[in-house]
């Protein structure tokens, strides 16, 4: 019993770290040892749940709902999502990688309760929305681009907004912050833009790096 409990952690353990290492790789706020110890903590859980109360078990007439801890790891792992959740300006980051820890956390509970195969198509159906659309996004062209830049020209704005329009781009978000000391104005911009082609997003970036008295601050 005891070597088929480790075993299960173990898997338990590999099934998250696949889906981590996607994570690492794309630089996600939560990588390979986050998704480790959400799948293993997930299956210890329903292990305790299903074998952890024995004695109290032998001692009378007494029955225990293993689901119960269940039901709290799916409660308790939107602690952990929402700190991977990050909310600047507006702007939201990190709904899938906290999308990513809930699966994984459901994949760990899996393997505790000894459905093997059900978590493994889970962490390959994971992966496959993962990297599939990710595949399917790029070769369409499809990307977001989160552009953050000052410049102290009011006349780069303009410019930039018509460029975005006349290119047929999709304005999702745009921010500005003024700025002024003494006859020196500065505006920080950041803009969230949905391109269509490829070359689209290599394209608005040279654009903005052409104009005068500009500096990109961040780009994603």
């Amino acid at each position: 019993m005891t070597w088929d409990l480790i075993l299960r952690l173990l898997l338990a353990s590999l099934l998250g770290g696949i889906i981590g290492l996607d994570r690492e790789y794309r630089a996600k706020e939560a990588g390979l040892r986050t998704h480790i110890l959400v799948s293993l903590g997930s299956a210890i859980f329903m292990i305790v749940s299903q074998y952890g109360f024995g004695n109290i078990l032998q001692e009378g007439n007494i029955s225990l709902d293993p689901s119960r801890i269940a039901s709290q790891v799916v409660t308790g792992i939107g602690f952990i999502g929402a700190g991977t959740i990050i909310i600047h300006r507006q702007f939201v980051r990190g709904l899938t990688t906290a999308a990513g820890l809930w699966a994984t956390a459901a994949i760990g509970l899996a393997v505790g309760g000894e459905l093997y195969a059900v978590a493994v198509a889970a962490t390959i159906l994971t992966l496959a929305g993962l990297e599939v659309t990710t595949f399917l996004f790029r070769h369409l062209g499809v990307r977001n681009s989160f552009i953050a830049f000052s410049t102290g020209e009011k006349e780069n704005l303009h410019k930039i907004l018509d460029e975005v329009y006349d290119k047929g781009y999709r304005l999702l978000n745009y921010q500005v912050e003024h700025k002024q000391t003494g006859d020196t104005e500065l505006f920080q911009v950041t803009m969230l833009v949905k391109t269509f082609k490829q070359s689209d997003e290599t394209h608005l970036v040279n654009f903005i790096q052409k104009l005068p008295d500009l500096t990109i601050d961040k780009m994603e």
